[in-house]
């Protein structure tokens, strides 16, 4: 008797047992679709050949159900997925919902790494000791983010390490864009269950070359193709930045921001001064400047403190973290429209922001800039981070 209880209470809990995996299963399925449904993304639409290497869709997840996907073309960040203070999801940078979107958008650097230089190089050229290095002019005389076909547009190696970490690699060939020396670079992304994207960039050489990496994501904490970033509270911890010429290129001059339009020190909408009259303004057509950080406060890391974004109607709010001596915002001066993005909206002018952190622009060409230099030998290292949180107050019940 003993023995046919026994039996039957094993049943009953091998019967439980298999229930709630059956449960859970369905509920992990449930999550996925729901997430995939959000951002619009078909994995296959990313398997493609492009200069006879393999193109695909990398998913990163952390345990509060924050979900970002990367293709290792360019390296870009296709869509990153955070709650707002009521629980709901959205997509909140810019992007495409397959491939050809990407190579085929009027703006070619969305959700991207930019190198081997991000930012401009006046003249498009730089000197090394006695010799000079020509570089592609793309950007009228001057040369942006890389050059024609900077890492934007090339192909990575990919490691997914785990559900939460992933790692790009690829060597830039000696006289890539007219850059001396092979450069060996990897670029690690986790996303942390303290709901963070953290970045980690290295770089070894072997000729002395310059290296300037960042991340172009394009933010709108409303979601993508939601409106402009107007409203957007934004705070910079800079209380100088670096002006330009009319080529957007530095004059090589730090300026204090209090008094100008360029004071993002104690918080304030993005849109609140771009209608002002102010040179610098007119010359960016909009924010398209360097702002050099201050060195505390810092994290645990030992990273400072860049900014922090608040979208006041979610309550969604991104901060940023570096080791780099400046930060790039950029208001989204030429979205104009003609690109549709994952949610078949246009995205419009002022309808993103981004946050780069680096090295200065035309630094090589400027000698009181914080050095990019790289050389046999030495290892180049830089971090940043963007955190997200939630502002929960004013919830509407």
């Amino acid at each position: 008797m003993k023995l046919i209880i026994g039996l039957c209470l094993l049943c009953f809990l091998a019967a439980l047992t298999f229930r709630c995996k059956d449960r859970e299963s369905k509920m992990d399925k449930q999550n996925s679709n729901f997430c995939n449904d959000l951002h619009k993304i078909n994995q296959d639409s990313f398997k493609k050949q492009i200069d006879g290497k393999n193109t695909d869709l990398y998913i990163l997840k952390n345990v509060n159900n924050l979900e970002i996907a990367f293709t290792n073309y360019g390296q870009r960040l296709v869509s990153l997925l955070v709650p707002d203070r009521y629980g709901k999801f959205d997509d909140v940078v810019l992007g495409f919902s397959d491939l050809d979107g990407y190579r085929n958008a009027q703006e070619k650097y969305f959700g991207a790494t930019i190198g081997r230089y991000a930012n401009r190089i006046a003249n498009a050229k730089f000197s090394i000791g006695d010799m000079e290095y020509q570089l592609a002019r793309n950007n009228g005389v001057n040369h942006l983010h890389g050059g024609e076909k900077g890492f934007e547009s090339l192909v990575w190696n990919t490691r997914q390490i785990s559900t939460n970490e992933i790692e790009f690699e690829r060597i830039s060939e000696d006289g890539e864009e007219g850059y001396p020396g092979n450069l060996h670079v990897k670029v690690n992304y986790t996303l942390t269950n303290s709901n963070e994207l953290k970045i980690v960039y290295t770089a070894t050489t072997d000729r002395t070359t310059i290296v300037n990496l960042t991340h172009h994501s394009f933010f709108n904490l409303a979601g993508e193709g939601n409106g402009t970033i107007n409203d957007h509270i934004l705070e910079i911890n800079a209380d100088y930045y670096t002006p330009i010429d009319k080529g957007l290129i530095p004059t090589g001059k730090l300026l204090e921001v209090k008094g100008t339009p360029f004071d993002f020190t104690s918080g304030k909408p993005i849109g609140q001064d771009l209608r002002d009259q102010n040179e610098q303004l007119l010359f960016g057509n909009g924010y398209d400047h360097n702002f050099v950080l201050n060195k505390f406060p810092k994290n645990e890391e030992g990273l400072f403190f860049a900014a922090r974004v608040k979208e006041p109607l979610s309550g969604r709010v991104m901060e940023v973290y570096t080791n780099e001596p400046g930060l790039q915002l950029y208001s989204g001066n030429f979205l104009n429209g003609n690109d549709i993005g994952k949610s078949e909206k246009a995205y419009v002018l002022r309808g993103a922001f981004c946050l780069e952190s680096q090295h200065f622009p035309d630094s090589p060409n400027k000698s009181n800039f914080p050095s990019t230099i790289l050389k046999p030998g030495e290892v180049y290292t830089s971090i940043c981070v963007y955190r997200f949180l939630l502002d929960k107050q004013n919830i509407i019940k």
